[in-house]
């Protein structure tokens, strides 16, 4: 008997310990999902391919790898241009990084953005926002750090995030020489077949 009642507390803790540790894991991470999918019946997308499709800068891979790949094919810099893709460094819970396009130019302080998975929006992630306002709130005001608007809470977030800079659309090199880096994971998603299966997701908002 004694022997049966330690074997099933050991299963339970053990249960218990797999079910702690699953739960560690999932994290509420902006990019922790794939580029698109379902979430509760419905679609959602993550910050990568949105950005892609409206800015026309063509990097794949996740956000936070974006800034290096551009090294050599797109002009960087740290000033905001219309078009240009916003590089967020990883941080806090964003570990995976986040880009987002400008679409407005207001002063030398403020742009608005057109980005996707940031706020949650009726308590759905993988939301689509555009012309939201980010802030450069950085001593310099050389944009290595922004607020951004959320949604819950209808106003300016309250973060300071780091941000590495622009990428802009002027490509660095001619077109022929260009070597396109893909990241293994993303590969498989796009259009040896010429299939794009957030197509359709981006295309209901253009």
């Amino acid at each position: 008997m004694t022997g049966r009642f330690f074997l099933a507390a050991g299963l339970a803790l053990a249960v218990a310990s797999t079910s702690a540790s699953a739960a560690a894991v999932v994290t509420d991470d902006r990019d922790q999902f794939p580029d698109s999918g379902i979430q509760d019946g419905k679609p959602y997308l993550q910050c990568v391919p949105y950005a892609r499709q409206v800015s026309g800068i063509q990097i794949y891979g996740d956000a936070w790898t974006w800034w290096g790949q551009a090294e050599g094919r797109y002009k960087r810099g740290s000033k905001p241009r219309v078009g240009a893709v916003m590089a967020f460094q990883p941080y806090r819970n964003m570990q995976l990084g986040h880009v987002a396009a400008v679409s407005r130019v207001v002063d030398s302080r403020t742009v608005l953005l057109r980005h996707a998975n940031w706020s949650p929006i009726d308590g759905r992630r993988g939301q689509i926002e555009d012309n939201v306002r980010a802030v450069d709130v950085s001593p310099e005001n050389d944009w290595s750090m922004v607020r951004v608007w959320y949604a819950p809470i209808q106003g300016m977030g309250t973060t300071a995030w780091p941000v590495r800079g622009f990428i802009y659309g002027d490509k660095s090199k001619p077109a022929a020489a260009e070597t396109r880096l893909v990241r293994t994971n993303e590969a498989g998603k796009k259009a040896k077949s010429g299939k794009d299966p957030i197509g359709a997701i981006i295309a209901a908002r253009l």
